[in-house]
């Protein structure tokens, strides 16, 4: 293989993982409320509950 497909490899692997390093790093948590998490967790059971009868 000639040097700059070599290059072109070297670069488009380093462009993947350098995205997934900056969308690792801006990542962040979300502030939610009691209120707010116990909505989610309901939902998340409602739609397991949903899936179960589903199958």
């Amino acid at each position: 293989m000639p040097w700059y497909a070599w290059l072109i490899l070297v670069v488009a692997i380093g462009s993947i993982v350098g995205g997934l390093v900056m969308l690792k790093d801006s990542a962040k948590k979300l502030p939610l409320t009691e209120e707010q998490l116990k909505r989610v967790h309901e939902r998340n059971a409602e739609m397991d509950a949903k899936e179960a009868r589903d199958r």
